[in-house]
């Protein structure tokens, strides 16, 4: 029987990025569901209760443009028109479950490179917050070509932590955290609370395909770990489906794989 995560204190932080990924948004019939994003959009509007700042990596805006016009996503091309449809659903429903005005922001490989253009979009976000808006921030697919795409929304996430001196990187998995094996299909995996660092044998353990609705995997999730690390910023990884680690976190407590960054 596979274990279940110990419970343990966060780090203190004021600033955070939160990634929701497609299959917690999905209502399984090809539309948005409200369900796992109306546990999470209680848990933001806790942190701006506490003073905190959090910035949305949201996915979810191909797979509502999927939902209306099904079998469209053969490809690039065609994904992006999806993307492009299912923006504003997407958009619709995070600000009918918050209080704060909600602003998308579309970012691209090439202003990520740029320096200027890089300097504008953190100035732009970090603006967004100070205004208490809820960032949502995304790939700019409409433009972007496979050679150039910052690939998936983890690794996007974590690219904006680093662009806005975030103090920690929430991933929301449909999964409680990372183990040792494949929770499904190995009763013997055991959950890893902390991960020290990101090793060749850690990234053996999430091999395995993203689902049907996503681009990543736990794979991809500890790559945009890696990349925190490296900028000074820890991940944890949580399951997004359950109310009650999404309310412990609020409060501090992580249920879940703790990634802390490079030398802690």
């Amino acid at each position: 029987m596979t274990q279940e995560f110990p419970e343990q204190p966060m780090p203190r932080w004021k600033r955070a990025v939160l990634k929701v990924g497609s299959s917690l948004l999905s209502d399984g019939k090809g539309g948005l569901g409200k369900r796992n994003a109306a546990a999470l959009a209680r848990m933001i509007a806790r942190f701006h209760d506490q003073g905190r700042e959090v910035l949305l990596v949201s996915s979810g805006a191909v797979a509502a443009g999927r939902g209306l016009f099904a079998g469209r996503d053969a490809d690039l091309t065609q994904r992006q028109a999806l993307a492009a449809i299912g923006q504003t659903p997407m958009l619709g429903l995070w600000q009918g479950l918050v209080e704060q005005p909600v602003a998308q922001v579309l970012l691209s490989h090439d202003d990520l490179r740029n320096r200027r253009r890089y300097l504008n979009a953190r100035a732009t976000l970090k603006e967004l917050l100070r205004a208490g808006a809820l960032p949502i921030v995304n790939e700019n697919d409409t433009v972007a070509v496979d050679e150039l795409k910052v690939g998936d929304n983890d690794n996007l996430a974590a690219v904006v932590a680093s662009l806005v001196d975030a103090d920690v990187l929430l991933i929301a998995t449909d999964i409680p955290g990372l183990y040792t094996g494949h929770p499904v299909q190995d009763p013997d995996a055991r959950p890893l609370s902390t991960v020290g660092a990101i090793t060749p044998d850690v990234m053996d353990m999430a091999r395995g395909g993203a689902g049907e609705l996503g681009t990543g995997g736990m794979l991809t999730k500890l790559e945009a770990a890696s990349k925190a690390a490296a900028a000074g910023i820890g991940t944890a990884l949580f399951n997004g489906r359950d109310e009650a680690t999404i309310a412990g976190l609020a409060e501090g407590r992580l249920r879940g794989t703790w990634i802390p960054p490079h030398g802690q």
